[in-house]
This record gives structure tokens, C-alpha cells and sequence, in this order.
């Protein structure tokens, strides 16, 4: 009988990190102390491994969640990082990762510092900390022999592109970077990363659309964005590396985050081999980060009237559809009208595996996960963890040969 699938619980407030047996919810192993960096998540990596950025340990973190099961330990192993820690991204095999900096807990762009790691050095894992450019830029890492790491920026936009191998060879004491090849972007606003291993295509989210460009021959090709398809933008992107959709949620209506509830939201798609592309609408209020499961694809949405789990079908007809609206449980610190729906509120975490039908959904400020099967969503468990996982916490839903590394961005 195969093993079963694993829930990763981040408590990033109180520190702690649980792995749990699904579908019962059992404690198969824990690390306490550790904090998160919630921004960057989680990043699955190949072999059913993640990895996730320690922000008060300044350590990059390798777990082997079915490791304990055969007498490997759960941490296999840490690496030195700058931190407060941004994005993290992988190259297609997994080895050569990279980690931008931002904000934190604080209110302006203040640290510079990218850090390059080798996975697989010779004797040890290794990394490298150089200087870029202050801000909060995403990530990617495209290519395998020698790889590039695209640095998205922001205030102006641009994408600056880097050799892994040339990062690792930096001197020590945090030298500056420079670029090997940039181009500029039109929007400044950008917020959003993806990356397609199969073409070598880039992905980020901005206000006019969604960026491309292609990496081809050790160079950045760039190509025609593709549009949002209507009012809004997205903030997010995710790939479905089975079914090769580009996932976004694209939000509208009035910009004061006070007026959140009123917020217009829709699912954004687009395949990237046929290169259709549409949207889907969600419904009002507060709409995220999303997760892909084996034949779903899982939002969920924040409202004062109440909050609920929409499920897509990807695959049922021409295009995507709504197939369930499942209500969840309301948040007794949840976002009000009139204040930011981010800021000392509590919020939702959301997981799911390609290899999968169940998903997971925490449910902020009370220690609680609703666990289903999309397949049967309306038959459900909640699990109850011994923090409160304030701020939402932090989820990732893994597999035996999980093909969610095939996504090469934490989330």
C-alpha cells in the first residue's frame, strides 16, 4: 500500500512546523522553533521533498516529510540565507535555488541581498550572498546546465538575469551583483512569478497584463504579454504543470483596501500550449493564492456574508467551470469592512497536490485545517493542530512522486 499523502502546517507567528498524516490528520513529525517566511512558502522539490526559508534562523530549510518512515530525518538539510526572505525558486532539477529579500516587517524597501545555493556541492550544500537592488522582487530559475536566475523588479520594472554559476563563484562579504542581460518592463507594478520548465518561459504578473519572455541559448527573449481578458489585474500566478494552465486571480473594483468586500474577482487561465485564455468569476470580496489539485483547481474567498471554497474543473468541456461553492467556518478575527483585509486580521491558507483530491484550509486565529475531497466536497474532516495559526498559517499537501515540483516557485 502506497504511503499516504502529507500535510506540511507552518505556524509562522508561533513557530512551529508539523507534518501530519492525511486523510486522518496524525502527527507523523514536527520541528518546533521554526518560523516560516510566509511570503516565500513553500517549494516543493523532486523526490516528494519541499523547502522553505527559516526568516528568524536565516536558513533555508530541506524537508524530507517520508523520511522518517525510513529512518532518514525530517531536515535534510539547512543553508545559510538573507533574510527577511521574499520569493524562492528552484531550476527544473531542483538543485540550484535562489532567495530574494524584501520588506518584512517593515514599511520601505531596505535590503538588497539575493542568495544563490547549490543544493548538491561538493561535501555540503553551499551559498552565496550578493547585492542587487532593494525592493521586494520575484524569482525565477530557468534552465538546468547553467542555469539563469530572473530577478522581477519592480520601481522601474525590469527583469535582470544572472548565472547561477557565476553567483556561486562570488567572493564573500555580500559583493554586488551585476546583471548579465536585463529587460525592461512597461508596468512598474509587478506582483506575480511563474515558470514553465517544458518551454523555458518566464511569467509576471503586472497591471497591463502578464509579462513573457523566453529563455533560449543563455539569453531573454521577450514576447507579447497576454491580457487580463477584462477589468482588474492578478497578483498571483500558478502553474499547473499536469494539465499546463497558468492560474491567476484577477481582482477589481475600488482600490482603497478598505473597500475589500466590494472587491471584483475572477479565476484567470491560460493554457500554454493551445494558448487560449479566459476567466471565470468568483464572486466578491477577497480572493488570493489558489491550489491544484489532481482534477480541481481550489480558491478560496474571504466575505463579510461569509467565506467559501470554490472549486474549478479544469477539464470539464472547452473551459474551466465552477463546480462547488463550499461554505467554511467563520474566522472570529476575520478582515471588517473599512480596514485592510491584510493587516492584524486573520486569513486562510489553502493546499492541495496535483497528485491528489484532497485540499486543505486553515481557518486563522483557531488551531483548525478543513480537510475534503474535491472528488466528494461536501463530506469533510477538520483537524485541529495545537497552535492557533494566526495570520492563517501556512500549508503544502505532498505525495509520493508528487509531480508539484514540475511548478518550480515556492508558494
Amino acid at each position: 500500500m502506497p504511503p499516504h499523502p502529507r500535510l506540511l502546517v507552518a505556524d509562522h507567528v508561533a513557530g512551529s512546523l508539523r507534518v501530519l498524516n492525511l486523510p486522518d490528520g496524525t502527527e507523523s513529525s514536527a520541528l518546533p522553533g521554526r518560523h516560516l517566511a510566509e511570503h516565500a512558502g513553500f517549494l516543493v522539490l523532486p523526490g516528494a521533498r519541499a523547502a522553505f526559508i527559516d526568516d528568524r534562523a536565516g536558513e533555508l530549510v530541506v524537508l524530507d516529510p517520508y523520511g522518517p518512515d525510513a529512518g532518514r530525518p525530517l531536515t535534510e538539510a539547512t543553508v545559510p540565507v538573507a533574510v527577511p526572505a521574499e520569493h524562492l525558486a528552484a531550476d527544473p532539477t531542483g538543485r540550484y535555488l535562489a532567495v530574494t529579500t524584501g520588506l518584512g516587517r517593515n514599511d520601505q524597501p531596505w535590503c538588497d541581498l539575493l542568495t544563490a545555493i547549490d543544493l548538491h556541492a561538493p561535501g555540503r550544500p553551499d551559498a552565496v550572498r550578493l547585492r542587487t537592488r532593494p525592493g521586494e522582487p520575484g524569482v525565477t530559475v530557468l534552465g538546468t546546465d547553467d542555469p539563469l536566475v530572473v530577478l522581477r523588479h519592480r520601481e522601474p520594472g525590469q527583469l535582470a538575469a544572472y548565472r547561477h554559476t557565476a553567483l556561486m563563484a562570488a567572493a564573500p562579504s555580500c559583493p554586488p551583483a551585476v546583471p548579465d542581460l536585463t529587460l525592461p518592463l512597461a508596468d512598474d507594478d509587478g506582483h506575480g512569478d511563474a515558470h514553465d520548465p517544458r518551454t523555458g518561459r518566464l511569467f509576471a504578473a503586472a497591471g497591463s497584463g502578464v509579462h513573457r519572455a523566453r529563455h533560449h541559448a543563455g539569453r531573454l527573449i521577450p514576447e507579447p504579454p497576454l491580457p487580463w481578458g477584462g477589468p482588474g489585474r492578478g497578483y498571483y500566478l500558478r502553474l499547473d504543470p499536469v494539465r499546463r494552465l497558468l492560474w491567476s486571480a484577477v481582482r477589481g473594483g475600488p482600490p482603497h483596501p478598505g473597500r475589500w468586500p466590494d472587491w471584483d474577482n475572477h479565476a484567470w487561465w491560460h493554457h500554454l500550449d493551445t494558448g487560449r485564455t479566459g476567466r471565470v468569476p468568483l464572486g466578491p470580496g477577497l480572493v488570493f493564492r489558489l491550489a491544484v489539485a489532481a482534477r480541481h483547481i481550489a480558491y478560496t474567498r474571504v466575505h463579510p456574508d461569509g467565506d467559501e471554497l470554490i472549486l474549478l474543473t479544469p477539464g470539464s468541456g472547452p473551459d474551466p467551470r465552477i463546480t462547488a461553492r463550499i461554505p467554511l467556518p467563520p474566522m472570529a478575527g476575520a478582515p471588517r469592512p473599512g480596514g485592510t483585509p491584510w493587516d492584524g486580521v486573520q486569513r486562510r491558507a489553502l493546499a492541495a497536490s496535483p497528485a491528489s483530491s484532497l485540499i486543505a484550509v486553515t481557518r486563522g486565529g483557531h488551531g483548525e485545517i478543513e480537510l475534503l475531497d474535491a472528488d466528494h466536497p461536501h463530506h469533510r474532516t477538520t483537524l485541529t493542530v495545537p497552535t492557533p495559526l494566526n495570520e492563517g498559517g501556512h500549508l503544502a499537501l505532498l505525495c509520493p512522486d508528487d509531480p508539484g515540483w514540475g511548478d518550480p516557485v515556492g508558494r
